[in-house]
């Protein structure tokens, strides 16, 4: 089965086990605030988004299952509130406003903040505060999809094992992000280390909880290890082309965000590698100014054409869809076809994709 029609048959289904999560929170309590709190955390996690991750669960459980079987849907979205509890406290380090052409969650209560006209606390402390705590609500909402199903108790343990480490790896990856701002003289391996475990951690993860609920021991787990982090180094590297080159209509965010923040992309790092020494000075001196204007950034950009930054990013990520086609390729005779073809059709979206 193609990805298309993955998408359409799966997508519903995951949806209404985020929905069915989050109404269950808004059915039970009675505080205003809180009902609304959770409603737009129910809208934030339905607005968008292919639902790669959860996708990736049930296509590894299905590509190992004689016959597919629906029970996976509900483990398979605890990894979609563990992707979306770091969007939210992604979008607060990041301070941007919007996500998928919507208000990130942060700046929603920011709008709360002054559509009620409160007074005690400013409108940005407002809506960073509840961003955090959103985050975290995110965070463990997501572990009742490991405990409230109809898996061993094993196998739900050993998924939480899995989610614990997704998450232990996301933050190191953030915290090294956050260092490489302030580092200078780094390389491609730099970056790569630390996408490995922002975004690679992630995929890898759910593919590999999907393989745990199939049941089928360690055995397949160094070939879907592998293809799930290429896959997650891929997709960060189109991300970081998408971020600055991308259109800002079909991405739904700013294309200036990365260079305002300073954000040692694989796009920054390959032009400062490449540059003469006056025009590497240049740019290290656009980046590091906190006032970057309009005008610095279309000349940041300029020198990251004439470093030819797209391209070189490009042939980065194929570098990495040939290891991940490699692993893939020895997989294939022991997977459900239909389920080797939604994983080679996965591989060429994110390298290819536009949004």
């Amino acid at each position: 089965m193609n990805f298309s029609k993955y998408i359409k048959k799966y997508v519903p289904k995951i949806n209404d086990e985020i929905k069915l999560i989050w109404e269950n929170k808004q059915n039970n309590t009675n505080n205003l605030f809180l009902k609304e709190y959770y409603a737009e955390l129910q809208d934030f996690f339905l607005s968008g988004g292919k639902k790669i991750r959860p996708l990736l669960t049930i296509a590894t459980y299905n590509a190992f299952e004689a016959e597919p079987d629906e029970k996976i849907i509900r483990p398979s979205v605890g990894i979609e509130f563990l992707h979306n509890a770091s969007l939210i406290h992604d979008d607060i380090i990041d301070k941007d406003e919007f996500r998928r052409g919507k208000p990130t969650f942060h700046f929603r209560f920011f709008n709360y903040h002054k559509k009620h006209n409160l007074k005690k606390m400013s409108g940005i402390d407002f809506g960073n505060s509840t961003g955090i705590i959103g985050g975290d609500t995110s965070f463990l909402t997501g572990l009742e999809a490991y405990l409230f199903n109809n898996f061993a108790k094993d196998l739900n343990l050993n998924a939480i094992n899995f989610y614990k480490n997704a998450f232990i790896e996301i933050a190191n990856g953030v915290l090294i992000e956050l260092d490489m701002i302030n580092q200078k003289n780094l390389t491609i391996s730099d970056y790569i280390n630390m996408i490995g475990l922002k975004t690679g951690a992630l995929i890898e993860k759910a593919i590999l909880i999907g393989a745990n609920y199939a049941n089928i021991g360690n055995k397949f787990n160094n070939e879907l290890s592998t293809y799930g982090k290429n896959l997650g180094i891929i997709f960060q590297i189109t991300d970081d082309i998408l971020g600055t080159f991308g259109d800002e209509k079909v991405t739904g965010k700013a294309s200036d965000g990365d260079i305002r923040e300073g954000k040692k992309t694989c796009l920054l790092i390959t032009a400062l590698n490449s540059l003469d020494n006056s025009k590497k000075n240049r740019l290290n001196n656009l980046i590091e100014n906190s006032e970057i204007s309009n005008d610095d950034i279309i000349e940041v950009k300029e020198l990251f054409r004439e470093a030819n930054v797209i391209d070189s990013c490009k042939n980065l990520a194929n570098s990495y869809y040939q290891e991940a086609r490699t692993s893939l390729d020895h997989l294939k005779s022991e997977i459900r076809g239909s389920e080797a073809e939604f994983f080679e059709n996965i591989l060429d979206f994110v390298v290819k994709r536009e949004f």
